[in-house]
C-alpha cells in the first residue's frame, strides 16, 4: 500500500501540536489547506485557479532539500538542473524556458516570502523552515507582474512566532552526505518577534574523473537567514527578512550519449572520454566543472488594515554573482583551455497593493502595482587549448594540412588555432518594468462568483554587447582564399604564374577577354561546392563581431501588454465548486547576451568581398545593407538574431473541486497556448535566440488526497498534456518543426504517495513513500542531431521512487531514515550536440539513489 501512493500537491496532514494526542477523533480527516494564489489567504477549495500545495510536514517528510526535489510532489512540475548548479529551468504543464542563456529570463516566475527572484540562480538555494510551497499553474501575469506567462512558484517560510521554539537538524547520508539546519524564533519584546536559520550542505560528488581522480557533482552550500517581525499593533505590521547563502560546488557533468566521427579523430591524438555509458557516472575532463554563486538580499513587507481594506508594501533589493566554468568538449584533450563566465545582477523590486477586507460582501476587490529595476552584467571567456591545431589537423584528414593553409594565406606558420585564441565576451543590461494591477471578485448569488482582472505593463530593456575574437582562422576570407587558387591553377594550365607579375602582366594585357572568362570561372568555383577551402567553414567558430549598439542598433526594447482574467465560479453544493476562465500573459523581449548575438537579415545582408589580385577589379562587392552601410561589415559575418521578440500566453480552462470529510479532489481541462514562445537553438559554439510562431498545449490534470483511516494519508495527481509546436517554420536553415511534439514536454506525468501516522507506545511514527513518474519527450527540437540519438537506448523517462520513516519522542526528539531514488532508476535529464565535435552528443544522467538518517530535536 505504501508503495502504491504517490506525493503530490497539497495535502493538509499536518495537526496542531494541541491535536496530536487525540488525531483518531480529528474531523474532517482531509482539512482546510490555506493558500495565497490570489494574493488574499482562501481555502484550496475556495480558490478557483489550478493550484497544487506542498505543505510544511510533507516537505520535512519527504526530505525535500530544495526546489530541484519539488517536483517530486507536484504534478504538472517538472525540473531540470543544466551544466552548472544555478542553470536550473522550471516547467509548468510543459512550458518552461530561461535555461542556457543569462538574457532569456524564465517563464515561470519565482517568489520567495512575495519577492521575485528573476533568475533560477538565485531560486535553488536550500531554504530552512519553509511554511508551504503553492505552484500556480497557467498563465498568472494579471497578479504576478513580471514573467508569470506560464505559471508562477510561490515559497511562504515561516513567520517569526511570539512563542519560543526552534529546531536543530543534521542528515547522514551516502556520497559523504552532512547536512546541517538551525531554526529559532521567539519574542523579544510583545510586539516584536525574531527568527534565524542557517544551515550547511555538503555531499561528495557521485561523479569519477578517472584522469585526475576527483569527483564532480557533489554538494557544497551554506546560508543564514534573519527574520523580524514587528506589531506595534493589531492593524500593523512590519517584518524584515535578510538572507545570505553561497554555493561553492564542482558541478556539473555532461558525458558522452552518441559517440560521433569526431571520437576516433580525439583517441588519435591521445584523448580519452567514456564513449556511450554515461551511467558508469566517470568522465576524463581536463577542466574541473565548478561553480561560485552568491546570493543575498532583504525585503521589507508592511501590512496596515484600514478596516474596510488592507495596504500591502514588499520592497526587495537582492544582488546575485556567479562564476562558473566547465570543460566545453568532456574529453581529457585540452581543446579548450578556458571556458569561464561570471555574471552580476542587482534587482531592485517594489510592489504595493490595496485590497478589501471582508468576506460575503457583494464585491471584493484588488488594486496594486509592481515595479522592477535590475542591472545586469556578464562575460564568458572562450579559448583554445594546446591541443586544438592538432585536432583541427585531424579533422581535416592531414596534420600538415594547417599549415598549408597558413601558406595559401601568406601567414606565418603556427597563425591557426594558437592556443589562447578565441573569444571573450561582456554584456551589459538595464532593465525596467513597471505595472498596475486590478481584480474585483463580484458576488452575484451566495454560491456565483465573477472575477474580472486587468494589468498593465511596460518593459525597457537597454542592452550592450561586445565580444573581441582572436580566432584567425575565422576572420580568413575563404571566398578569395578560393578565388586565388583558382585563378592559380587555371593560369599555371595556360603557362602563367600568378604569382610572377612579369609573367601574369602580360597575359592579362595580351588577352583580355580569356582573362575575364578565367575570371569569372574562378569566382563560380569560389563560391560554389567546389571551393577547395570549403572543409574550414565549419571550423570558423569564432568570426569578427559586431557590438551592440552601433550607428544602425540602438540596443533598445520597449514592450507593453494589457493582460486579462475572466472568471465563473460556482459551488454546486457545499462540497463541490466549479470553476471556467480565461486568462491571457505576457513576457517582455530577452536579449541575447552572448556571441551568438548577431544583427538580424532585415539590416544585413551576407557576403564576402572578392578581389582579383592582378587587376583589383571588384568581382563580388559586399551587398548593401545598413550593416554595411555603416561600415560595420566584416569577414564572414552572417545575420542571425539578437533577441526573442515578446512572448503571449492565453489559456482556457474548466475545473471541478471537491472536499469531503476523508476525500478531496481537483479535476482541470485546459487548453493553452503561446504565441512567440521564446527559445534557444544550439549551434556549434553557442545559443541562438528564436521565437517558435506557436505552441500549444490541450491537457487534462487530476489529484486528490485521501484519508480512509486516521493517520493514513493517500495523495495523488496525474497530467496528460499535448504539446505541440503548432507553427515553428523559422527553427534553423531550411527547418521546419511544425507539429513536432517540443523537446523535453512529456506527455504523461504523475505523482502517488502514501502517508501512515501512528503511535508506538509513546512514541509517534511515521511511514512515508511516493514515486514520479515522468514519460519520455525527444531530446532535442533539432530532427537532424535528434535523429542521432534513435537507437541509442537512452531515455527522458523517469520512475522515481522516494521512502521515509521516522520516529518521534514526547520530548521532541526525532530519527528518520530515508532514500530518494530508491530503486535507482536511470534516465538522461538532457542532451546537446557536443562543442566543435560535430556528429558527438553529449547529456547528463539523473543522480543515483541516495539515502540516509536525519536527526532532529525541536524546542
Amino acid at each position: 500500500m505504501l508503495l502504491l501512493g504517490l506525493s503530490a500537491p497539497a495535502f493538509a496532514q499536518d495537526q496542531p501540536e494541541a491535536d496530536k494526542e487525540d488525531l483518531a477523533v480529528v474531523s474532517p480527516r482531509v482539512g482546510d489547506i490555506v493558500v495565497t494564489a490570489n494574493k488574499r489567504e482562501e481555502t484550496l477549495q475556495d480558490t478557483p485557479i489550478a493550484v497544487s500545495v506542498v505543505e510544511a510536514e510533507a516537505i520535512e517528510q519527504a526530505e525535500i532539500q530544495d526546489l530541484l526535489d519539488l517536483q517530486t510532489l507536484v504534478p504538472s512540475l517538472a525540473i531540470r538542473q543544466g551544466q552548472t548548479s544555478g542553470n536550473t529551468n522550471f516547467f509548468i504543464r510543459g512550458f518552461g524556458n530561461g535555461q542556457n542563456a543569462i538574457g532569456l529570463e524564465p517563464s515561470v516566475g519565482v517568489f520567495i516570502d512575495g519577492v521575485y527572484r528573476s533568475r533560477s540562480a538565485a531560486s535553488i538555494s536550500d531554504l530552512p523552515n519553509l511554511e508551504r510551497v503553492e505552484v500556480l499553474r497557467g498563465p498568472q501575469s494579471t497578479l504576478f507582474g513580471k514573467n508569470a506567462s506560464v505559471g508562477v512558484i510561490s515559497v511562504t517560510t515561516r513567520k517569526p512566532q511570539f512563542e519560543f521554539d526552534g529546531h536543530v537538524e543534521s542528515s547522514f547520508g551516502n556520497y559523504g552526505l552532512h547536512r546541517f539546519e538551525a531554526y529559532a524564533t521567539g519574542p523579544v519584546t510583545d510586539t516584536v518577534a525574531v527568527a534565524l536559520g542557517g544551515n550547511f550542505n555538503r555531499r561528495d560528488g557521485y561523479v569519477e574523473d578517472l584522469g585526475t581522480g576527483g569527483d564532480y557533482n557533489e554538494r557544497d552550500r551554506w546560508g543564514i537567514r534573519g527574520d523580524i517581525l514587528w506589531e506595534p499593533s493589531l492593524d500593523v505590521s512590519f517584518r524584515l527578512i535578510a538572507d545570505y547563502d553561497k554555493i561553492d560546488e564542482n558541478c556539473c557533468i555532461l558525458t558522452n550519449l552518441v559517440e560521433g566521427p569526431t571520437g576516433a579523430s580525439i583517441r588519435a591524438l591521445g584523448g580519452q572520454f567514456v564513449s556511450e555509458d554515461p551511467f558508469a557516472y566517470n568522465v576524463l575532463y581536463d577542466i574541473v566543472p565548478s561553480n561560485r554563486i552568491e546570493n543575498y538580499g532583504v525585503s521589507l513587507q508592511s501590512d496596515v488594515d484600514f478596516d474596510f481594506a488592507t495596504l500591502t508594501s514588499i520592497t526587495a533589493y537582492r544582488r546575485n554573482d556567479v562564476e562558473s566554468q566547465f570543460d566545453p568538449d568532456a574529453t581529457s584533450l585540452e581543446l579548450f583551455s578556458t571556458n569561464a563566465s561570471q555574471s552580476e545582477i542587482e534587482t531592485f523590486t517594489q510592489e504595493i497593493r490595496l485590497q478589501s477586507n471582508g468576506a460575503g460582501k457583494l464585491v471584493d476587490w484588488m488594486i496594486g502595482g509592481f515595479y522592477f529595476d535590475e542591472q545586469l552584467q556578464s562575460g564568458n571567456d572562450l579559448f583554445y587549448g594546446a591541443d586544438y591545431r592538432r585536432y583541427l589537423g585531424a579533422l581535416l584528414g592531414n596534420p600538415t594540412q594547417v599549415s598549408a593553409f597558413e601558406a595559401a594565406t601568406g601567414l606565418p606558420a603556427g597563425t591557426f588555432a594558437a592556443p589562447g585564441q578565441g573569444i571573450s565576451e561582456m554584456s551589459e543590461q538595464d532593465n525596467t518594468a513597471w505595472s498596475v494591477f486590478g481584480n474585483i471578485d463580484v458576488n452575484l448569488t451566495d454560491r456565483l462568483t465573477a472575477t474580472f482582472g486587468v494589468s498593465y505593463t511596460e518593459d525597457r530593456k537597454d542592452v550592450s554587447v561586445t565580444a573581441l575574437s582572436t580566432d584567425a582562422l575565422a576572420a580568413v576570407n575563404l571566398d578569395q582564399l578560393g578565388y586565388n587558387a583558382t585563378l592559380r591553377n587555371l593560369l599555371a594550365a595556360r603557362g602563367v604564374n600568378l604569382q610572377n607579375s612579369a609573367s601574369v602582366g602580360p597575359f592579362v594585357a595580351a588577352n583580355p577577354a580569356i582573362y575575364a572568362q578565367l575570371q569569372q570561372q574562378s569566382l563560380a568555383t569560389a563560391l560554389g561546392t567546389a571551393n577547395p577551402f570549403n572543409g574550414l567553414r565549419a571550423l570558423q567558430f569564432f568570426p569578427p563581431f559586431v557590438n551592440l549598439p552601433n550607428a544602425v542598433e540602438d540596443g533598445q526594447s520597449r514592450d507593453n501588454s494589457t493582460d486579462f482574467t475572466v472568471r465563473l465560479a460556482y459551488e454546486l453544493t457545499d462540497q463541490i465548486s466549479v470553476y471556467a476562465s480565461y486568462a491571457t500573459g505576457f513576457k517582455a523581449s530577452s536579449w541575447n547576451l552572448s556571441r551568438q548575438s548577431r544583427p538580424p537579415a532585415a539590416i544585413l545582408a551576407p557576403g564576402n568581398p572578392v578581389v582579383d589580385p592582378v587587376t583589383r577589379q571588384v568581382l563580388r562587392a559586399t551587398p548593401a545593407s545598413p550593416i554595411a552601410g555603416a561600415g560595420l561589415y566584416s569577414t564572414n559575418l552572417l545575420p542571425g538574431t539578437r533577441l526573442a521578440s515578446p512572448e503571449d500566453a492565453e489559456v482556457y480552462e474548466l475545473g471541478i473541486k471537491g472536499t469531503f470529510d476523508s476525500f478531496a479532489f481537483t479535476l482541470t481541462v485546459f487548453d493553452q497556448t503561446l504565441k512567440n514562445f521564446q527559445t534557444t537553438v544550439f549551434t556549434q559554439n553557442g545559443f541562438v535566440f528564436a521565437n517558435a510562431a506557436e505552441q500549444s498545449t490541450f491537457g487534462v490534470e487530476v489529484d486528490f488526497r485521501w484519508s480512509p483511516l486516521d493517520g493514513l494519508f493517500f495523495t495523488g495527481g496525474a497530467t496528460f498534456l499535448d504539446p505541440v509546436y503548432d507553427s515553428f517554420p523559422n527553427f534553423g536553415p531550411g527547418i521546419d518543426i511544425s507539429g513536432q511534439q517540443p523537446q523535453g514536454v512529456a506527455e504523461t506525468q504523475f505523482t502517488l504517495g502514501s502517508n501512515y501516522n501512528f503511535t508506538i507506545g509513546s512514541l509517534d511514527a511515521f511511514v512515508r513513500a511516493d514515486w514520479q513518474h515522468i514519460g519520455d519527450s525527444p531530446f532535442l527540437d533539432d530532427p537532424n542531431e535528434a535523429a542521432r540519438l534513435v537507437g541509442s537506448g537512452f531515455s527522458r523517462e523517469q520512475n522515481l521512487v522516494n521512502m521515509s520513516v521516522g520516529i518521534r519522542t514526547a520530548s521532541d526528539f526525532a530519527v528518520s531514515l530515508w532514500a530518494r531514488n530508491l530503486l535507482d532508476d536511470q534516465h538522461i535529464v538532457f542532451a546537446s550536440p557536443a562543442l566543435a565535435q560535430a556528429g558527438t552528443i553529449n547529456g547528463a544522467p539523473n543522480q543515483p539513489r541516495t539515502y540516509g538518517v536525519t536527526i532532529r530535536r525541536s524546542f
